[in-house]
């Protein structure tokens, strides 16, 4: 008989590569992760993992039973969400991972949302970078991920997770008050292709966005000044350090002091926001009123 702890235990150990990372991930020892995998392969009667200096990866055999691992989690994610609907479970905490500008424009209101409809769900919210979120869902660490997309992260079709579409918004070119560009009513990210760049540090999802933008408009920036902090990204603008590409909603109420803001002109960098889940908790009673408070306060917001 297979325990199922010990699925979740190989799934950690699968998306981190290290024993060490997975057993932080699940807040567990090394030792104490590397006996369950073992213990796991003795169930099965099979290698299900190669190890390394450099980490851990999957046999054939691991990666099968990974395959029923994702599926027997869900089931079980949604037994619980049954079994609290069943006893009426409108109660309770729901950890919510998010982005800045997330929390700012839409976890936020949603929290205020839930004060008046569900007064006895506690949200409590974890201000993390993007590319964090997901693997925190997956860990157990959270409930829900207001997240975006951004390079290594969990595609679409994943069947870990559940996802809820919130909303799109475009990137806005910030510039230098002096910048030859600066009365233009949008700018073309191609006319950009010499200036220095300020942006986000790789890891970050914006800077994805960014460094796409650019390839899709034929160059690649000379990030010369990185900050995860938008405005200190303006302000470096407005010292005429350079240009960036900012979220329009991390804009909204900032001072722009020596610096302008326009729209790009053609196919404009976005950044796509979700709500996510674990598969087969997305109709627990304490997240389903979470994801809808989420979606209605997206709704209105600036797409793209």
């Amino acid at each position: 008989m297979i325990d199922p702890r010990r699925l979740r235990i190989l799934r950690a150990a699968a998306d981190h590569r290290t024993v060490t990372a997975a057993a932080a991930a699940l807040y567990l020892t090394p030792s104490a992760v590397s006996q369950q995998l073992a213990a796991l392969e003795q169930e099965t009667g099979h290698t299900l993992l190669i190890r390394s200096g450099k980490g851990v990866r999957l046999t054939a055999a691991g990666e099968i039973l990974l395959e029923h691992a994702n599926a027997v989690l869900a089931q079980l994610e949604r037994a619980e969400a049954e079994l609290a609907a069943y006893a009426g479970g409108e109660a309770g905490d729901v950890t919510v991972t998010a982005f800045a500008t997330g929390i700012a424009e839409v976890l936020a209101p949603a929290v205020a949302r839930l004060r008046g409809t569900h007064p006895m769900i506690r949200v409590r919210v974890r201000d993390v970078e993007g590319d964090e979120s997901l693997p925190m869902v997956l860990d157990g660490e959270a409930d829900l991920a207001l997240a975006v997309e951004y390079r290594g992260a969990p595609r679409e079709d994943d069947r870990r997770l559940v996802r809820v579409p919130l909303y799109a918004e475009p990137f806005d070119a910030v510039l230098p008050a002096d910048h030859p560009l600066a009365h233009a009513p949008e700018v073309r990210l191609s006319a950009l292709s010499e200036d220095d760049w300020i942006g986000p540090y790789p890891g970050n999802p914006c800077h994805d966005v960014v460094l796409l933008a650019c390839e899709l408009a034929g160059f690649e920036p000379k990030l010369i000044h990185s900050s995860d902090d938008f405005r200190a990204v303006a302000a470096l603008a407005g010292a005429g350090a350079g240009v960036a590409l900012v979220p329009r909603s991390a804009l909204r109420g900032m001072e722009q002091k020596n610096t302008v803001v326009r729209p790009v002109a053609g196919p404009a960098a976005t950044r796509r926001v979700f709500a996510a889940v674990r598969s087969g908790a997305e109709h627990h009673p304490l997240l389903r009123p979470v994801l809808e408070a989420l979606v209605r306060a997206a709704q209105g917001l600036t797409t793209g």
